[in-house]
């Protein structure tokens, strides 16, 4: 089944042959917030509330699928888009819709794919008529969309690392950061390079790296946040001086990633 969404609400598609393709290393999944709202958990108003996500007791009894939450920069040229997946326990996520709009962005277009027992929903939103650039408001939409699926579906608290910060049940299993990091350096063209990090989710995250880059004198020119269940998967196009980074360089930002990621900062913390 498939469901597509606009302006006007949503309305019915034909039905994809094949599963949404989540193109590339990262989509922007959940990342977390630090400095904007490290412990405050983002509210939505809502809207048709009994119909938004499915109903979760029905599934109560059945393994819990991994929440998938992807924020993708580099799929649509004018639009960053935004994915979601829960297994096939997802509905039309209208609370979902009016959340971003709430946040003040214009959501251009949405569908609702189930394919293989697997719902997807993509959303492509604009903010002042071009795609979202800033890291504080990709990170309030990430935990926005978080906040949601906890919301409507508490057993996905869980398999989420904000669940243990906002949801009713913490994972039982934890991610070992140091196994869990890894940072990778990669030319992207000979005026930017690629950024790969896949650590330990957790709240403010993805503003903990922007500023770990940007202590190190390097330009952020894009992000793109994944997040699967308990790990974030990032992805950044970096450069310095207008140029893609040298060896030297892409050393001493995978040392000074892989050092502070690993020790998660406290209030006396300084880079």
């Amino acid at each position: 089944m498939a469901l597509a969404a606009s302006h006007h609400g949503l309305v019915a598609v034909a039905p994809s042959a094949s599963r949404v393709p989540r193109g590339g290393f990262l989509r922007l999944h959940a990342a977390s917030p630090a400095p904007l709202a490290a412990a405050r958990r983002i509210c939505c108003q809502s809207i048709n509330s009994a119909n938004v996500l499915g109903a979760s007791s029905a599934k109560a009894d059945e393994a819990v699928p991994v929440p998938v939450v992807m924020i993708d920069q580099d799929s649509d040229r004018d639009a960053t888009i935004v994915q979601l997946s829960f297994g096939d326990r997802l509905g039309a996520l209208l609370d979902t819709m009016k959340a971003l709009k709430d946040l003040g962005l214009d959501v251009t277009k949405g569908t609702a794919v189930t394919d293989s027992d697997v719902t997807q929903t993509k959303f492509h939103i604009m903010r002042f008529g071009r795609k979202v650039e800033d890291p504080d408001m990709l990170e309030r939409i990430r935990l926005t969309i978080i906040n949601n699926l906890l919301k409507y579906h508490p057993e996905s608290s869980e398999k989420l690392a904000m669940g243990e910060f906002f949801g009713i049940k913490p994972p039982e299993k934890k991610v070992d950061i140091d196994i869990a990091t890894h940072v990778v350096v990669e030319d992207d063209g000979p005026k930017r390079s690629a950024l790969y990090i896949e650590t330990a989710d957790r709240p403010g995250l993805l503003l903990e790296i922007i500023k770990i880059i940007a202590d190190t004198n390097i330009d952020v020119e894009s992000a793109e946040i994944d997040t699967e269940g308990l790990v974030a998967k990032d992805k950044f196009h970096v450069s310095y001086r207008g140029a893609k980074l040298n060896s030297s360089l892409s050393q001493v930002l995978i040392n000074c990633l892989r050092y502070y990621l690993r020790r998660p900062e406290t209030d006396e913390d300084s880079y």
